[in-house]
């Protein structure tokens, strides 16, 4: 079952309106980026209450660092808030990362609830209590866990979503089936990205992240599971990430589902035939990203910062077949690269 503080409603206004009735918050600020000042905020403004602060920061994985953590924590002291205060964050996984980081930072924490809005947040960030920024290129090289006071999650909002962030959630979807849940992975291939059942998706993601997240909140063993996709998928966004043509966290992720599904045959016991059910499916939905040979050394450098490295030894979550993974397997600089040229060629 979802854990506790996850709550999916038809009525965020409402669901909202109650939880803020049931607190007594010394203020409430909502953090926000352009597009959900424009798009969400007006689903929520009216529960607010009169007096709240609006905190907005500019979109994108690029400004998920220091700096603009050090602009709402400076809008949070000018405010005077205090330990007593709450602060909403209002957006996708950036916002919901760094928000959460900073509440969890200021005066050595504050009450904070995220409001997911795109399918990524909601399937994913919204449950485990991971926070954390970016910084030196790195992906959340820099955070903690702390979970949320409340997480409230409305499909309404992905009807705001242009169809690539769509598409870029979906890449969660497919993760949680591939590690967890065959019979799942069967049905969501049936129909096309246009016809899928979001809120099912939502509801089974969240299902499946709570269950993993409960026997291991801190990621000392079952919760690596998570990572499938993610060694490679997280090395090849930081590549892209100041490039002219910057990766959606999904579409870099649906890449290293691709290149670790081939390691999975060579490294646990994933047939090639369930390797290749997986890449038609993900390239059906995705495409192919077209990465320079240029390329492939710094994204196989990148992926050697992985925080899921120990030692020196690179780690991946690979898969024994479909619906079943195995977490800490260790490959080389070598494969990494191989399965990158292994994608390129495709």
């Amino acid at each position: 079952m979802p854990v506790d503080n996850v709550i999916i409603t038809k009525n965020i206004a409402g669901t909202l309106a109650d939880l803020l009735s049931k607190s007594s918050f010394s203020q409430v600020a909502v953090l926000v980026d352009e597009n959900t000042r424009q798009h969400c905020l007006p689903l929520i403004q009216e529960v607010l209450p009169p007096e709240y602060t609006l905190v907005e920061i500019k979109s994108g994985e690029l400004n998920k660092n220091l700096d603009t953590c050090a602009h709402i924590w400076a809008q949070l002291t000018e405010q005077h808030f205090d330990r007593k205060a709450l602060l909403i964050n209002l957006g996708g996984g950036v916002i919901g990362d760094m928000g959460g980081f900073c509440a969890a930072t200021y005066k050595r924490g504050i009450s904070f609830v995220n409001i997911p809005t795109t399918l990524l947040a909601q399937v994913d960030a919204s449950v485990g209590g991971k926070l954390g920024i970016d910084f030196r290129g790195f992906k959340n090289h820099i955070g903690l866990f702390q979970e949320p006071q409340q997480v409230l999650i409305d499909a309404t909002f992905l009807k705001t979503l242009p169809e690539q962030e769509l598409r870029s959630g979906f890449a969660e979807v497919i993760k949680h089936a591939l590690i967890h849940d065959q019979v799942y992975w069967n049905e969501l291939r049936g129909a096309s990205l246009v016809h899928q059942p979001w809120t099912e998706h939502i509801r089974h993601s969240v299902q499946v992240k709570s269950w993993v997240v409960d026997q291991d909140f801190r990621e000392g063993g079952l919760r690596k599971i998570l990572n499938f996709g993610h060694t490679v998928g997280h090395a090849v966004e930081s590549h892209f990430l100041e490039s002219e043509t910057p990766l959606l966290h999904g579409e870099a992720i649906a890449i290293g589902m691709i290149t670790e599904a081939q390691l999975s045959v060579k490294y646990a016991s994933l047939s090639p035939e369930e390797a290749e059910e997986i890449e038609d499916f993900i390239l059906a939905i995705f495409g192919k990203v077209s990465i320079p040979t240029t390329s492939l050394e710094e994204i196989t450098q990148l992926a050697k910062q992985d925080k899921k490295n120990q030692q020196g030894n690179m780690l991946c979550t690979l898969l024994d077949k479909i619906g079943k993974a195995r977490y800490d397997v260790s490959v080389s600089a070598e494969d990494i690269l191989s399965s990158l040229q292994y994608y390129r060629g495709l």
